[in-house]
């Protein structure tokens, strides 16, 4: 008997999340939370305290997989995601970083060559973020089997803001300022918050992270060829290095507010799925984004504080909607500290009912 020399069939993913990455739709969408380990949950409120502060939270393994898992004990999402800030590459890359109770984080700043020329280069940055890596260990052998480990990093532009301004800004102004008046140098941080990125998440994934997601959290205030330049191109070039390295784990790129920007995005980047926020309609993101492949989101936060039959009819217009492709339930963006953690459950059950 002569054999077969045709490859056996890949077969499909056993967890939801990488089934609907691979472009399968599912008649029940798989969900997760962006900030589901956070300050609405009162177990995460007292591991935080037990921590001192959120930079020992980050860096400490086992309370930062402690809070990762406190979502699943409590839900069973179908994915967590590991607790981490997109601001610890800036500190490896040898910038101070500090947090303000009640205002957020702190940077120390970079405006000119002499300032970018003294960071580290990106090689370096495994020495302080060691102990990121080990949470993701961690939480590869405590997780429930069924439920997909999501590591992630800011993407460039979000964090070069950031570095660029000392601390979040309403409208990115002195990112903008800098990169009108020094495009090189503007150039410069991009290029080395890219290549630091492309080792942290790989190094995410060799840890056992099954999914990476790059959350361009300001990518809306870039427009025409500076969203090219420094939204997509910064993500197709993280995208490819990984798909190199690690050809079979999916990523998820999440280019905030990008509007019309954001159909194509996912063949501009590479990227296995496109995170939507809540500013367009699912109908809309359907018709112009999914047709590309899998998407995710779009539920409004703020129905995590209202709740109610609201909560209800949105989750279900939005199953509905993304219905006839690939889906992955989620907000718009992350979850607020006043959230009701009962909103949360509701809008778990109804996605798992069924529109």
């Amino acid at each position: 008997m002569t054999q077969d020399p045709r490859p056996e069939p890949q077969k499909s993913p056993a967890k939801t999340i990488l089934r609907a990455l691979a472009g399968e739709r599912q008649p029940v969408p798989p969900i997760w939370m962006m900030r589901q380990a956070g300050r609405y949950l009162p177990e995460y409120r007292a591991t935080r305290a037990q921590a001192g502060d959120f930079l020992s939270l980050c860096y400490t393994p086992d309370l930062a997989a402690e809070v990762t898992l406190q979502p699943i004990r409590r839900y069973g999402f179908d994915a967590a995601i590991l607790f981490a800030d997109i601001l610890l590459i800036p500190q490896a890359l040898g910038m101070d970083l500090w947090f303000v109770t009640g205002e957020g984080p702190r940077l120390s700043t970079i405006t000119t060559p002499e300032e970018l020329a003294a960071l580290k280069p990106a090689e370096a940055i495994h020495e302080t973020l060691s102990p990121v890596y080990e949470t993701v260990r961690i939480l590869s052998r405590e997780l429930p089997r069924e439920t997909t480990l999501i590591g992630f990093a800011g993407a460039p532009w979000t964090v070069a803001t950031y570095m660029i301004a000392g601390r979040g800004t309403r409208d990115q102004g002195p990112a903008h300022a800098l990169k009108q008046a020094d495009r090189a140098t503007f150039q410069g941080i991009i290029d080395r918050v890219t290549e630091a990125t492309i080792l942290y998440l790989s190094a995410q994934i060799e840890a056992g992270a099954e999914v990476v997601k790059l959350f361009d959290s300001w990518a809306g205030s870039l427009h025409g060829q500076d969203f090219d330049d420094f939204a997509v191109a910064p993500a197709r070039r993280i995208i490819a290095a990984l798909k190199e390295r690690h050809p079979h784990v999916p990523v998820i790129a999440f280019p905030r507010e990008a509007g019309d920007r954001y159909i194509g995005f996912a063949k501009a980047t590479g990227a296995d799925c496109v995170a939507l926020d809540n500013s367009v309609s699912a109908e809309w993101a359907a018709r112009n984004v999914q047709v590309d492949g899998c998407v995710q989101g779009n539920l409004a936060p703020g129905h995590m504080v209202t709740g109610g039959p609201a909560l209800v009819d949105a989750t279900r217009a939005i199953v509905r909607a993304f219905a006839g492709g690939p889906h992955i339930f989620n907000l718009g963006h992350g979850i607020t500290p006043d959230a009701n953690p009962e909103n949360v459950a509701l809008m778990i059950q109804t996605v798992r009912e069924g529109a």
